[in-house]
């Protein structure tokens, strides 16, 4: 199973100043609300970093708030700061298309104040919205407008931001070599502003990169390095990440207690810090190893404390992995009618979401259950 990557462009909203000037006569009218203005998008940022879906609602409404005043006021700075938030927040609650809306109306804003840091950190938001959506060529498109601007304005944090959010693209697509090329570009700016969890994020992703190309050793470098940053820096989900990254490659060198020991650290604290996905994930993982050793029943336990957490968080693609996986292992105990229930759960998962290799290899599986039991 594939190890998670991260895109590390997520909250480059929140270091905004308000910036540009207003003009008179609306002056004295923004005088009069700027501090109103200022108070409802420092509660807005304030219940922004909390992150829960309650406080993300509640930050809705002050930076809606925050923007009629702005636009009462013809205060285009604080209109612009406003909708960039929001586009953000709505980004957070994977409200996809009104974050673009958002997005799409800061833009021409900060462009017409001559705010090119807002305009870039803008496009840079834009092109995180279209890769989630899967638009990958247009995610390329808003990052690569971005990049020279950041550059221009000496803007690093966020400029190192773009070029591992490109490499990101670029790995999704299969272009391996562009995508390390853009992620070693990332690296060292990355270590050269002290933004050591953006850095191990980078090192992680190369990591990834070269286990996708067979290069298993490189790709332990990688994670070894990440992970002593990632602890350092107490990001307890980069470290689980990277921690199962690296059972799964010491799995796939054979080196399954390698591989048992790494699970079983990057286990806990998934569960610790909430995240779902990645637990489930181990665990399927955890199953593999055990099925790998023969250890059957193991994998069987593993495998279904993985399946209904796939399925709380809608994990579809994923559901249907731990669901093959378990026909799989039934089929080698011989139990082959039950192999052929879980199976045949798997396939329209795996059609539904557009997984053609998972359903080829389910279907193929089929084949081999008929087989055996001497049907065509």
């Amino acid at each position: 199973m594939k190890s998670k990557v991260f895109a590390s462009g997520l909250a480059i909203v929140l270091g905004m100043a308000n910036v540009g000037t207003i003009s008179f006569p609306e002056a004295a009218v923004a005088q009069q609300n700027t501090s109103e203005i200022d108070a409802a998008i420092a509660e807005g940022f304030r219940l922004f970093q909390e992150g829960s879906g309650e406080s993300l609602r509640k930050a809705i409404g002050y930076l809606e708030k925050a923007l009629a005043l702005a636009r009462s006021a013809k205060a285009q700075d604080k209109q612009a700061l406003s909708l960039l938030a929001l586009g953000r927040l709505h980004n957070s609650l994977d409200e996809k298309q009104k974050a673009i809306e958002y997005y799409n109306q800061a833009l021409p804003i900060f462009r017409a104040l001559g705010n090119r840091s807002g305009e870039a950190r803008t496009l840079n938001n834009l092109g995180l919205v279209y890769d989630s959506l899967g638009e990958k060529q247009k995610a390329i498109d808003f990052y690569s407008q971005a990049l020279p601007i950041l550059s221009a304005v000496g803007d690093r944090a966020v400029e190192a931001i773009t070029l591992n959010n490109l490499g990101l693209v670029y790995d999704s697509l299969g272009e391996k070599q562009k995508a390390i090329e853009y992620y070693n570009q990332a690296l060292p700016i990355r270590h050269d502003v002290g933004d050591r969890a953006g850095e191990a994020t980078t090192l992680n992703n190369l990591g990834s990169v070269y286990s996708s190309l067979d290069q298993k050793q490189k790709a332990i470098e990688y994670y070894k390095q990440a992970l002593p940053i990632f602890r350092a820096v107490g990001n307890r989900s980069g470290e689980a990440t990277t921690l199962n990254s690296l059972g799964l490659v010491y799995d796939s060198l054979g080196e399954k207690q390698k591989a048992i020991e790494y699970l079983n650290q990057a286990l806990p604290l998934s569960r610790v810090v909430g995240d779902r996905s990645g637990e489930a994930t181990t665990l399927n993982n955890l199953g593999s190893v055990y099925s790998s050793l023969g250890e059957k029943q193991k994998a069987i336990a593993y495998y279904n404390q993985s399946l209904p957490i796939r399925r709380t968080v809608g994990d579809r693609s994923g559901e249907a992995t731990t669901l093959s996986s378990l026909g799989s292992v039934y089929f080698s105990l011989g139990e082959k009618q039950k192999a052929i229930e879980y199976y045949n759960q798997s396939l329209p998962i795996s059609r539904a979401v557009g997984n053609r290799s998972r359903e080829a290899i389910t279907l193929n599986n089929l084949g081999n259950v008929y087989s055996s039991l001497g049907e065509n």
